[in-house]
């Protein structure tokens, strides 16, 4: 059995913390920040075990070094050699962690970087700067066909699937998504769900497959009525798919 502890970090950042029921021991995913994650691990008396890196950038990295200071033999799971004596994964490999309890697959989902991975099973989904709730990373180093294959891929996975991505950015995606989709009934639900949400300092996240595939503009590129809201909106044809994904991104950039 395992909890998903969520450990806000800089502005809108969050760390996710895997903790294993069975034992002491945890698996923390992109930590950004070492303070934080230093002073849950006290507060509950865990040990990491692991570290998951879905990307190099540093809200994602930045506290791995004094991580390990304070404990070598930690493992660090990630695409790019960032640290040294990191364990490289690749495309459709397998994560085992806490003895074997825990296995989690990889994808390799470029665009927002080109070293970008999700760690995933039926239950989880870690995807770092891919998909968001209601959004998706804006694409730095990849292109937009690699960003909207990686999330073609992460919209397959169980419905049920959790979504833990990196950042809190919900109700600014609902302000475009709202703007691209206006007549969409689940999407206005979701944002009066939303807005109790952070009345309350909730977090947002984790959100769900199902969840994004009604309210997510960037997962509905096949969607008549987007297509047709959006072709009103910029004022020029635009085809369903990837041309629709890379308007919608590329709006979305200057909105």
């Amino acid at each position: 059995m395992f909890t998903v502890l969520t450990i806000p970090a800089f502005n809108d950042n969050y760390i996710w913390l895997i903790k294993d029921s069975q034992s002491q021991r945890c698996v923390v995913v992109d930590p950004g920040d070492a303070e934080p994650v230093l002073a849950t691990l006290e507060a509950q008396q865990l040990i990491i075990e692991a570290i998951l890196i879905t990307h190099h950038h540093h809200d994602h990295t930045g506290g791995v070094a004094a991580l390990i200071a304070d404990n070598p033999e930690i493992k660090i799971f990630s695409k790019a050699p960032l640290f040294e004596g990191a364990t490289l994964v690749d495309d459709n490999d397998q994560v085992s962690l806490l003895d074997g309890r825990l296995s989690l697959n990889v994808w390799q989902v470029a665009g927002h970087t080109l070293d970008h991975i999700a760690f995933f099973n039926e239950q989880v989904l870690f995807c770092g700067d891919t998909l968001f709730s209601a959004g998706c990373g804006r694409i730095f180093e990849g292109t937009h066909q690699q960003m909207y294959q990686a999330l073609l891929r992460l919209k397959t996975l169980n419905e049920n699937t959790k979504v833990y991505c990196a950042h809190e950015y919900t109700q600014n995606n609902l302000i475009f998504a709202l703007a691209v989709d206006p007549t969409n009934q689940d999407l206005l639900a979701y944002t009066k769900q939303v807005s109790k949400l952070r009345q309350q300092g909730v977090p947002t996240i984790p959100t769900t497959i199902a969840q994004e595939k009604l309210v997510n503009p960037f997962l509905r590129c096949e969607d008549p009525g987007l297509l047709a809201n959006v072709q009103n909106l910029l004022a020029q044809p635009i085809v369903a798919g990837e041309p629709l994904f890379k308007a919608l991104r590329t709006h979305k950039d200057h909105f």
